[in-house]
């Protein structure tokens, strides 16, 4: 899976510290601390009201009425009430048999984002957890522990149980876990290495650790992320084949775009605007003698499709927002010192953004082949040779690079099909409805990383096809981004071992340096 970027947890350099309690998260702090790799504590106020949080659980826990996760079992267990001198080993069962994960290991930023996440919840106050618990999760995030977190075993509702209960059981000292060099050990050892001491979770806690929307949620805030770089990316690599199809800068005009006022489509068409800005490709064929009247759609409408899915994923960003503004906890302790159960836990919110998202995704990488394939059909280029090859019949050139493109676009299509319509129901018919948003989520990275690819051939192709309508020279930012590719893949010439130079044009879109290659001659 690609990384759109990632920091080496062996690199800690001194990010500002950032501090749970009341006040929510932003997408920023989250990402500055699962790659930034940001420390993280809790504020004072929000220690004082674990505390006094907590002092209700211990209350509750020696009342002869029972409370649900205090002195019950749990799910369709709930009926049955636990005597205190079995709390402890409730608490350790409940965290053994949950973390029941199958599968490949998940990404490491998705394990801490799930860890910073679900600390975010029990600094709020409202989880009754004690202040211990949360200092001993916050003090592995940042001796950069990573419990082993399998892909299988979230159902997206009474949170993302068994991948939660991973990061419990190794905050109990239990289970395998990634050290800070990336080496796999004992959560025993790793703990002991970093001077933590595994906790012994009391009434409540286990619950508090483990029912949260948080795997989800990471996942989706990691992939708004690198899908609002990539809608960048795709606004250079649009305009860069549009001019070495010889196409017009005329239909992403300010005043045309203004006829429709979505805010991503008129966002997308003043960038490509600008980016073709002093074109002498483009200047070279402005003039009445041109013959065709208008450009396809996928040169055309690139504003429109590209827009859309900016606009997508504002609404997603908007609904990660409310999120992080959310205890999410089942029972919550309120302020009164009532221990409510409710439905928060659900992940419906959620999946549905993910699953959203996933759609336009799948355009974006869609429209973008299909100008890539119109660079390298002859009969629609324009004067380019055939698949861009420099002795065509000998050369192959580009052809089979459209065919990866194509073989990823075909899979986005079917990761577009949406997780969250489905529900199997679980725990005895307890948890008769579920929202997959966990399933939702590993599709749309998975997504992600098809797009960064797509995108990367779309570079890579464009970029050779700018350099075969020489002497005419592509505008300051094209030829930039053009100049950025030629760094890592020579120019044309007689046929090479491609999947290398797709690669470092995987590279180049993944770690942001083609943003930073335009904008030294771009205002966007």
């Amino acid at each position: 899976m690609i990384s759109l970027p990632s920091v080496g947890l062996c690199n800690r350099g001194m990010p500002e510290k950032v501090l749970l309690g009341s006040d929510p998260l932003s997408a920023e702090q989250v990402l500055a601390v699962v790659r930034g790799l940001a420390p993280v504590g809790l504020t004072d106020a929000a220690e004082k009201n674990l505390a006094s949080t907590r002092q209700h659980i211990d209350d509750l826990a020696h009342a002869t009425e029972p409370t649900y996760g205090v002195s019950t079992g749990f799910g369709a267990l709930a009926t049955r009430h636990i005597p205190v001198e079995s709390r402890t080993a409730l608490q350790r069962s409940l965290i053994r048999s949950h973390a029941a994960g199958a599968g490949p290991i998940v990404e490491r930023e998705v394990v801490r984002a799930l860890m910073l996440l679900r600390l975010r919840t029990l600094a709020s106050g409202y989880t009754g957890i004690r202040p211990a618990t949360a200092n001993a999760l916050a003090s592995m995030l940042n001796a950069g522990i990573t419990p082993v977190v399998h892909e299988y075993g979230s159902l997206g509702c009474s949170g993302d149980l068994a991948p939660l209960a991973s990061v419990a059981l190794a905050l109990m000292g239990e289970g395998q876990v990634f050290d800070i060099t990336g080496n796999l050990v004992p959560a025993a050892d790793a703990l002991r290495e970093a001077g933590i001491t595994p906790v012994v979770l009391a009434e409540k806690e286990g619950l508090a650790l483990t029912n949260g929307t948080d795997g989800m949620l990471g996942m989706l805030l990691l992939a708004a992320a690198d899908l609002r770089r990539l809608l960048d990316i795709a606004d250079i690599t649009a305009a860069m084949s549009v001019e070495a199809l010889l196409g017009t800068d005329r239909a992403f005009a300010a005043d045309l775009q203004a006829l429709r006022p979505h805010p991503g489509q008129a966002r997308s068409a003043a960038r490509m605007f600008a980016a073709l800005a002093d074109s002498e490709i483009v200047a070279s064929h402005r003039g009445p003698d041109c013959p065709r009247v208008q450009d396809a759609y996928s040169m055309r409408c690139s504003p429109q499709v590209h827009g859309g899915a900016r606009d997508s994923l504002t609404h997603a960003e908007l609904v990660a927002d409310r999120e992080l503004a959310s205890a999410v906890d089942n029972p919550v302790v309120l302020a009164d010192g009532r221990v409510e159960s409710n439905g928060n836990f659900h992940g419906a919110p959620v999946a549905y953004v993910l699953d959203f998202l996933a759609i336009p995704l799948a355009d974006v990488a869609s429209i973008a082949e299909r100008r890539t394939d119109r660079m390298l059909d002859k009969a629609r280029s324009h004067g380019l040779p055939p698949f861009l090859a420099f002795d065509p019949g000998v050369d192959s050139g580009h052809m089979i690079a459209q065919y990866t493109q194509a073989a990823i676009v075909s899979e986005l299509k079917r990761l577009a099909v949406p997780a969250s319509v489905d529900s199997i129901p679980s725990s005895a018919m307890q948890e008769d409805h579920v929202s997959m948003g966990w399933s939702s989520a590993r599709k749309l990275r998975k997504a992600v990383d098809g797009l960064t690819t797509v995108l990367a051939i779309e570079l890579l192709t464009a970029s050779r096809a700018l350099d075969f309508r020489a002497p005419l020279k592509p505008s300051p930012v094209t030829a930039a981004v053009r100049d950025l590719v030629r760094t890592r893949v020579e120019g044309p010439g007689p046929d090479r071992h491609l999947a290398p130079e797709i690669a470092a044009a995987e590279d180049l879109v993944a770690s942001g340096a083609v943003l930073a290659a335009a904008a030294e001659h771009w205002e966007y």
